[in-house]
C-alpha cells in the first residue's frame, strides 16, 4: 500500500499517521521547503509540490500510489486536478482510492437547520464554491478512473496544537456571542481514521466527517477555560466585534451538520463531541501539539 497526501499539513499529517504501520509507504508534498524535515520526523516521505508542475522524483512515487488524498485549497481551480487530467492514467497507474478533503462550507447558510449529504449546497463564500467545483471535478475523476472518490466534508478542525486551551493560553480566545449560532468541529485524528475507515472499504462518494455536538461557540472556550482553572476572556457582541473578513463570513453560515452516513457505514468516532475531546486533551498534556 502507498497512500499519497498532497497538501500535508495539519490535516493530511494526521491522516499519514493512521495509516503508518508496517508495509505501508507513506509520501507527502508541501509547499515549503522548510517543513519537509517535519514531514519526515513524522515518517512521511516528503515530496515539494508548488501546485504549478510535478518535479520527476515525485512522478515516480505516484508511479506507486495505491490511495490518492488531495487536501490543498483550490483557488480558481484545483491545481492536482488540473496536473491529472491531462495525464492522470499514466502518473497514477495503480490507483485504488481517491479522497478529497472538502468542507461543511459548501452547504451555506440554513438558519440553525440540520444539513445532511443529501441537503442542496447553498455556498456563500468564494471559497466555498470553488470547493464545489473541486468536490465534482474528484468526483468525476473517480468514476473516469473506475475507482471509489470520497468527499470528505470537514467542520472545524482542532487537536493537538491548535484549540481553545493554545489560544486561552496565548491571550487570543474570543467568546463571541452571536444570538443562536452554532457550529460543528471535529477532532484531527477523527479526520485520518475517518480517511483510513473509507479507503479501506473501497467506499466513495460525499461523507460530512464532523462531531455529534453542535454548539455555540463561545460554550467550547467557556469549556476549556473551566478544564485550565481560568477566567473566560468577557463575552463581545459579534454586531460590534472587530473580525477580518473571512472570520465574519464564518458567522454567516449556521447550519448543524450530521454525520449520520459514516456512522451508519460503520464508522466510530473516538472524539464525538467537544467536552469529552477537550478533557482528554486537558488530562494527557497533549493540547500544547
Amino acid at each position: 500500500m502507498h497512500v499519497m497526501i498532497f497538501g500535508c499539513g495539519y490535516s493530511g499529517t494526521a491522516i499519514a499517521k493512521a495509516f503508518a504501520g508496517d508495509g505501508v509507504r507513506v509520501s507527502g508534498t508541501t509547499r515549503s521547503p522548510e517543513k519537509m524535515d517535519a514531514l519526515r520526523e513524522n515518517g512521511i516521505e516528503a515530496f515539494l509540490f508548488d501546485g504549478e508542475s510535478m518535479e520527476e522524483r515525485l512522478r515516480q512515487a505516484l508511479e506507486g500510489a495505491t490511495y490518492l488524498v488531495q487536501s490543498i485549497a483550490p483557488g480558481k481551480a484545483d491545481p492536482l486536478l488540473r496536473l491529472l487530467e491531462k495525464d492522470g492514467a499514466r502518473l497514477l497507474p495503480k490507483l485504488e482510492w481517491i479522497g478529497y478533503l472538502s468542507t461543511v462550507g459548501v452547504y451555506g447558510d440554513h438558519q440553525g437547520a440540520w444539513v445532511s449529504e443529501e441537503t442542496p449546497c447553498l455556498p456563500v463564500s468564494g471559497r466555498s464554491t470553488e470547493r464545489l467545483e473541486a468536490e465534482e471535478g474528484w468526483l468525476a475523476m473517480g468514476r473516469e478512473r473506475g475507482v471509489p472518490a470520497a468527499v470528505l466534508r470537514l467542520s472545524g478542525i482542532y487537536g493537538p496544537g491548535r484549540n481553545a486551551f493554545c489560544n486561552l493560553d496565548k491571550g487570543t480566545a474570543r467568546r463571541l456571542i452571536k444570538k443562536d449560532q452554532v457550529f460543528n468541529r471535529i477532532r484531527v485524528e477523527d479526520i485520518g481514521a475517518a480517511a483510513r475507515f473509507l479507503s479501506e472499504r473501497g467506499l466513495g462518494g460525499i461523507y460530512n466527517v464532523t462531531d455529534d455536538r453542535p454548539g455555540p461557540p463561545q460554550d467550547v472556550i467557556v469549556e476549556a477555560a473551566r478544564l485550565m482553572g481560568v477566567e473566560p476572556p468577557p463575552e463581545q457582541a459579534f454586531e460590534t466585534a472587530e473580525l477580518t473578513p473571512m472570520a465574519r463570513t464564518f458567522y454567516g453560515e449556521n447550519k448543524r451538520v450530521s454525520n449520520a452516513k459514516l456512522k451508519a457505514a460503520g464508522f466510530e468516532f473516538s472524539f464525538p463531541n467537544y467536552p469529552m475531546s477537550l478533557a482528554q486533551l486537558w488530562q494527557d498534556g497533549r493540547w500544547r501539539g
